[in-house]
């Protein structure tokens, strides 16, 4: 098969065999661990996959180093988490893909199917446009959480989507892993409040990823943005047709985006209080005085 497969884990025993038996055809598997403490590694070695390890510091430079040190079989790679799964449909649009020497594209959005359970959230969480499929030497991607790509070429949107189940490991595991995300997403929101404003022409542009990552850049800027969340989503989304699993997951949207809202709080009341500590310092303190350590806030993820 022309496609080779990028995997992310993190004490992944658990999922990883089923992931593995969803792309058995691929003759080139190759995982990127972030020294998992779990058998992880052995399930990965006995199912013949390429195991690398590198500590975790976000997920777009986790990517790009991957992009940039890993030399993958084929030219085409499809990116999948442990949690997620290929089906045949998908396998045989990608491998159609990368079979045409006429293909000018060089990389494609994918969506997914997320599931709670046996359920599917249908409405809650639809399939929506994710890059996965692409040439390494073509992308890179930025933001440490929910990384957007930067393409260097044109780019699709494959018709069949894969497989999600984002509760594999138990909803204790969901609110560990977020919240890391939530750290991740203050750290970017405060880099996106300074850096950058409203595109404005940006929300009607024809691409849906760059509207709907529009959309995010303006939603940072409202009030109230996890009651706004849950309504937009469980009424405006249509989230309530997917019955109390939609009702769920709406719920634990919301509160994941007010950890996101509180760590914005806390790391700019921290940097500002650090900033006028350090002022009182300077003006009052002997003239050699020098920042230390204590001086400046640089927030560290975890």
């Amino acid at each position: 098969m022309p496609v080779s497969i990028f995997i992310q884990t993190l004490n992944e025993e658990q999922n990883l065999p089923g992931c593995l038996d969803s792309v058995y055809w691929a003759d080139d598997v190759v995982i990127l661990d972030s020294f998992s403490t779990d058998g992880t590694e052995r399930v990965a070695r006995e199912r013949g996959c390429r195991f690398y390890q590198r500590k975790y510091d976000g997920r777009g430079p986790h990517q790009n180093w991957a992009m940039e040190h890993i030399a993958f079989k084929h030219r085409w790679v499809f990116y999948l988490d442990a949690d997620e799964r290929m089906t045949p449909e998908l396998r045989s649009e990608i491998t159609a893909i990368a079979d045409d020497p006429l293909e000018k594209r060089v990389a494609f959005y994918c969506g997914r199917k997320n599931y709670f359970g046996d359920a599917w959230l249908k409405y809650s969480m639809p399939p929506g446009h994710i890059m996965r499929f692409f040439q390494p030497r073509h992308i890179r991607f930025k933001r440490l959480a929910n990384p957007v790509p930067l393409i260097d070429g044109p780019f699709g949107y494959l018709e069949h989507h894969f497989l999600h189940d984002n509760f594999s490991k138990g909803l204790g595991e969901w609110f560990e892993r977020h919240n890391r995300y939530s750290t991740y997403e203050a750290i970017e929101t405060i880099k996106a409040l300074e850096d950058r404003g409203v595109h404005w022409r940006s929300l009607m542009a024809r691409d849906p990823s760059t509207r709907r990552m529009e959309l995010k850049n303006l939603s940072l800027r409202l009030p109230g943005r996890p009651f706004f969340k849950f309504i937009y989503m469980y009424f405006i989304k249509l989230g309530l047709l997917d019955g109390r699993a939609g009702l769920t997951y709406c719920l634990l949207q919301a509160i994941y985006e007010y950890q996101i809202a509180l760590k914005v709080r806390e790391m700019q009341r921290t940097r500002h209080t650090g900033q006028v500590l350090f002022e009182q310092r300077v003006t009052k303190g002997p003239r050699t005085a020098l920042p230390t350590a204590r001086d400046t806030y640089v927030p560290t993820p975890g």
